[in-house]
């Protein structure tokens, strides 16, 4: 089965329809899936879910989508860096889902690993808690939080082989594990395709079993969210 695509708009073919429940990769602006956001706004798609530990900034990463009104809910744990979120959930206009985002990674693992629900102490007494079953274990409040089974994945990776296992580079792994394992489709982006058999097996991070489809988004851009300097000292 060949799994590799010849562009980002070629790997999504047949998979994007309104209404997608979609787990994307990412933290700010690390290891995000961009060429395949950026395919999938010039698609046209609508009424999206993103479960995602951010939205981005405006303009960059699902920032782009919500610029388009394409996005119609986030489950999310971080939002602050996008003003243009900031004002379409204040006005009504996007549905918000705060999630803490070690639950957030947990309720994709469980999803990947077909488990529906996950007990946790983490929100007890706080608006995270709001609607959800309490149950007590050793004289302890938990909380029920439900696994993410998304209709489909996509992920940013650093290398991956023609199988599809894949290695991330540092910090860029964050959510994409996760993400990556609990959808039906996972599409991964990748800097480069190596051969078969040219990764250590024991540097993998994501088996080629996860894998529907890859392709290669290189050249990229290494955006910064914030530019912080200071001035140059006379000499």
């Amino acid at each position: 089965m060949n799994k590799i695509y010849p562009s980002a708009e070629a790997a999504l073919e047949g998979v994007l329809k309104d209404g997608l429940l979609v787990a994307s990769g990412g933290f700010g602006l690390c290891g995000i899936p961009e060429r395949l956001l950026d395919a999938m706004r010039d698609s046209g798609v609508k009424d999206l879910t993103f479960a995602s530990n951010n939205a981005g900034i405006d303009n960059e990463g699902i920032g782009k989508l919500l610029r388009t009104k394409q996005v119609k809910k986030m489950i999310s744990s971080y939002v602050g860096e996008n003003k243009e979120f900031e004002r379409q959930y204040l006005a009504g206009e996007l549905e918000v889902e705060f999630c803490p985002q070690g639950t957030l990674a947990e309720r994709m693992r469980a999803g990947g690993a077909g488990i529906p629900g996950f007990y946790t102490k983490t929100g007890v007494g706080t608006q995270v808690a709001e609607g959800k079953e309490v149950k007590v274990f050793g004289g302890e409040e938990y909380i029920l939080e439900e696994g993410i089974f998304a209709d489909l994945s996509i992920i940013k990776a650093w290398k991956a082989d023609e199988t599809g296992n894949v290695v991330f580079r540092k910090t860029a792994r964050n959510f994409n594990v996760p993400a990556a394992t609990c959808g039906k489709v996972c599409v991964v982006e990748v800097e480069e395709i190596v051969p078969v058999g040219s990764l250590d097996p024991d540097a993998i991070h994501l088996p080629g079993v996860f894998v529907q489809r890859i392709v290669v988004g290189a050249p990229y851009d290494k955006k910064i969210e914030f530019t912080t300097t200071r001035e140059r000292e006379a000499v």
